[in-house]
């Protein structure tokens, strides 16, 4: 499978590389603002999730493992023998079970707007949403999203940065966004992530509704060397409402 890979920042045999890992109907160019104060310090590496941007789009199921692997292509194919690792949302996902399954890989690692511990209410709205998908009503979850993703305040006052969003979204393969959503709704880590033992991150909005404060504190308190970051007045959207805020809170973090 073809992985859609760019690289930026400083040279990787002399410095740390950082990879930066996007979420559900992203690409790797949501990292741009924060990626260009990484760079400063930092090997960058971003790419396309498979189903999204230029990366294939492979048929069949996929599973959490599937993505899990992508990544492990990546350290292959860039001969990295570890990185700092960075998810958002899916991302975040990935990111946690990367670090499970190949914890000499990771250095530091940071889950953004990431889900764990989903409630039962909380399993049958997104199964609902998934519904929505898998009867091609991807309009539905788009308005739905919105007001997840964004404040109304945000929507108001930076209405090209919405549209823009909303544009990525759509340009995404719609087999490939439906599988990688059924990911997103099939996969809970809650119970595993007390074995993983990098330093980390974790940061979500306040007011998040799916990848909420009550997930995020079950997160940090599971994952024995975390840190908990709620960032004010943010909903899901973070590296789009606040990337400055972000860059500046990964570039602290990270070493």
């Amino acid at each position: 499978m073809y992985t859609h890979v760019f690289r930026s920042g400083q040279d990787q045999a002399q410095h740390p590389t950082v990879i930066l890992i996007h979420g559900l109907g992203g690409t790797l160019n949501i990292w741009d603002p924060i990626a260009s104060v990484l760079e400063h310090r930092f090997s960058v590496l971003r790419y396309d999730l498979r189903g999204h941007g230029q990366s294939d789009v492979p048929t069949g199921d996929w599973s959490l493992d599937d993505f899990v692997r992508d990544l492990e292509e990546i350290f292959i194919d860039e001969t990295l023998p570890h990185a700092h690792l960075v998810g958002f949302s899916l991302g975040g996902l990935i990111v946690q079970q990367f670090a499970l399954s190949y914890p000499e890989r990771v250095g530091q690692l940071a889950i953004l707007s990431a889900v764990a511990g989903r409630t039962g209410a909380e399993r049958e709205r997104v199964q609902e949403r998934l519904q929505n998908l898998k009867t091609g009503d991807l309009e539905t979850n788009i308005e739905l999203a919105l007001e997840r993703w964004f404040s109304p305040e945000f929507r108001q006052n930076h209405p090209e940065r919405v549209q823009k969003r909303i544009a990525e979204l759509r340009a995404t393969s719609p087999a490939g966004y439906f599988q990688a959503y059924r990911v997103f709704v099939l996969s809970d880590l809650a119970e595993h992530l007390s074995k993983i033992q990098c330093e980390t991150l974790v940061m979500t909005g306040e007011h998040d509704p799916g990848s909420n404060v009550r997930m995020a504190r079950l997160m940090h308190e599971a994952i024995p060397n975390s840190k908990l970051d709620i960032l004010t007045n943010l909903r899901h959207s973070i590296l789009v409402e606040s990337p400055q805020l972000i860059a500046e809170k990964l570039d602290s973090f990270l070493r």
